[in-house]
């Protein structure tokens, strides 16, 4: 219905007008919306990604000439090329000349399988088109459950964290106690203890006070040898010291994760813990599995060697008879070094590695921090070789590489090492970033694994996308009903509402997963609540003889102080889900607490410029509000 025009009042009422620099702010900012919500709606074609399988080996742009000669032999050619700083991407038409193309590539680049230099993996990109990219207007993430992918559980070996803690401590007391000058029966770790044999029992107050400040998380107890006539001391790590391993075992194997998943090119993958001593590794997108637990079984570790000069060892090697005790390696250049096979440092004496510059030669170079036993081991290995070289190895899925080998000039005290050569700062960095979390802190089994098809995901999609429309459609057809051109309205701010929220979480590279497609659909039927109060409000002016204009504007003025209650109280509980929640409850979290932001800019400020350029501009006799 049409309501009557209200009888005049004697009081002239202002138009209803924003400046002209708002009206611009507000459509600028709806093209911002659509530009950034246009991604989405692309799709995404598959690729093939390259990156390095190796803290050693650098990507670089001529790698990209070697690529396309690559692909014009095997009789392909790509769509699109995309590169960053960790990875080359090569966007195909389909799924097959993706598989070709990954074989022709994993050929040319990795003719040593078992040794591979390069990471070639599968993947997908978005299908935007490079216009939309070069603005930086790029599709939100997707969740596995409507990208695909691959889901593993892994589970901590605890016991094995245990044990490496237990061997490296049986290693510091052995070295403790001989510098020392304390004679003792051995060492060894027994179980889950640490057994310290005296021939007297007599040293054990002496050998306890020695060992005080080495076993601060253990408990000791003395227990007298069959014989009588020794002791043996036996230290057992104490429960809260035992948590401590344990938890510190899961952070750093995470961690590890995160760095190794960072070469498959995973948007946003999700690593979390699950329960005591498991983890949870969601990968969306990949395809190729065996390549997703090639990486996650990776590891890097430091050894120090010592280089074997001798007159003709090398040479003797290099025909193939490589002397007792030794091993041929090569350094970073592809020259052979002969090394000990004794290592005499590892990288579990590893305190931390920070890349830097060589004081000297201004050079990039690793600085590495040394822990005590690692620091007395250290200088003891250079007072006793000053004028001979020593090998940094760099081990990689049992494979080594020299990456450095100096000739020791004099003792090196304090635990600082530096790693120097011809590398660039983004080796030096990366280097770093290997020593420093490359290793696991314990062992990890794979007990669980699932693989999401695409097939399912789009269906996902499909029915996430449908419950959005069908919803929006039926808002939209009861408040052009109900509330008449004010409804109609009501329903282009209800879209502009949906366009500023997926452009903010395509903004934001947001992960979407079917909850935070049901966070959209509950945001569209919360967001026309405040345009109801809106309506409803006008609607009540008016009824009590206010003008056109004049219930506009008291309508607006009036319900946004109920509207800002009503959304903040919601916003409160969205907060709290995000802070408390994980996995699905976060990404639920997140869409909510965003879409009450867009619905009140666009309930508000949207569908009054609206109803400002409809009613503001000239004298109204009556308003259409049903």
């Amino acid at each position: 219905m049409v309501l009557p025009r209200a009888p005049p009042s004697g009081k002239t009422t202002a138009m209803n007008r924003y400046p002209l620099w708002k009206n611009i702010l507000v459509c600028l900012l709806l093209i911002w919306g659509f530009f950034y919500t246009l991604p989405n709606f692309y799709g995404e074609v598959p690729a093939v990604q390259i990156s390095s399988a190796k803290a050693t080996v650098k990507l670089e742009t001529a790698l990209l000439p070697e690529l396309e000669a690559t692909l014009q032999q095997a009789g392909l050619s790509h769509t699109g090329v995309f590169t960053d700083e960790n990875s080359i991407r090569l966007r195909f038409a389909d799924t097959d000349a993706q598989l070709r193309a990954r074989d022709a590539i994993e050929a040319k680049l990795n003719p040593d399988q078992t040794d591979p230099s390069y990471v070639v993996a599968l993947n997908l990109l978005s299908a935007s088109p490079n216009w939309l990219t070069a603005i930086h207007a790029l599709p939100m993430y997707l969740g596995l459950d409507l990208r695909g992918g691959v889901h593993f559980l892994l589970e901590v070996d605890m016991k094995g964290a245990i044990t490496k803690r237990l061997d490296t401590s049986a290693s510091d007391i052995r070295t403790t106690l001989r510098e020392a000058n304390i004679r003792h029966g051995g060492v060894r770790r027994v179980e889950q203890t640490i057994e310290i044999r005296l021939r007297d029992a007599a040293l054990a107050d002496g050998v306890k006070n020695t060992l005080r400040h080495h076993l601060d998380d253990f408990t000791l107890t003395e227990r007298t040898d069959g014989d009588g006539n020794g002791t043996t001391l036996v230290a057992t790590l104490t429960d809260a010291a035992q948590l401590a391993i344990r938890e510190s075992a899961i952070k750093q194997n995470i961690t590890t994760l995160h760095n190794r998943i960072n070469e498959l090119g995973v948007a946003e993958p999700i690593i979390q813990q699950q329960g005591a001593d498991r983890i949870v590794v969601q990968l969306p997108g990949v395809q190729d599995v065996a390549k997703a637990k090639d990486i996650l079984g990776r590891t890097a570790t430091l050894e120090i060697r010592m280089v074997d000069d001798s007159p003709g060892a090398l040479e003797a090697a290099l025909a193939g008879r490589v002397p007792p005790g030794t091993t041929l390696y090569k350094n970073r250049d592809g020259l052979p070094l002969l090394l000990d096979n004794q290592v005499e440092l590892t990288g579990d004496r590893l305190n931390d590695a920070q890349p830097g510059f060589d004081s000297r030669t201004n050079q990039p170079a690793v600085h590495l921090s040394l822990d005590t036993a690692g620091a007395n081991i250290f200088r003891r290995l250079t007072h006793d070789n000053v004028g001979k070289r020593m090998a940094i190895v760099l081990v990689e899925k049992g494979k080594g590489e020299v990456v450095t080998a100096p000739v020791i000039n004099e003792e090196i005290p304090g635990g600082r090492v530096q790693i120097s050569g011809s590398m660039s700062t983004t080796e030096a960095r990366d280097v770093a970033l290997l020593l420093r979390a490359g290793s696991l802190a314990a062992p990890m089994q794979i007990i669980e694994e699932r693989t999401v098809g695409p097939s399912l995901g789009e269906e996902n999609i499909s029915k996430g996308f449908n419950s959005t429309l069908w919803g929006f459609v039926t808002i939209i057809i009861f408040m052009s009903v109900y509330y008449s051109l004010f409804g109609v309205v009501s329903s282009i701010a209800l879209a502009a509402n949906l366009l500023m929220l997926v452009a903010l979480l395509s903004l934001l590279q947001a992960t979407l997963t079917l909850p935070g497609i049901a966070a959209m659909a509950l945001t569209l039927g919360m967001a026309i609540d405040s345009n109801v109060l809106i309506n409803e409000r006008i609607r009540e002016e008016v009824r009590n003889g206010a003008t056109p204009q004049a219930a506009i504007s008291a309508g607006y003025s009036h319900a946004f102080d109920t509207i800002l209650d009503s959304n903040i109280t919601t916003l409160i509980a969205g907060i709290a889900l995000l802070a408390f929640g994980s996995g699905p409850v976060r990404g639920f979290a997140v869409v909510h607490c965003l879409g009450i932001l867009t619905s009140i800019f666009t309930s508000v400020v949207v569908s009054r410029m609206i109803v400002n350029f409809i009613y503001g501009q000239r004298k109204v006799a009556r308003l259409h509000i049903g």
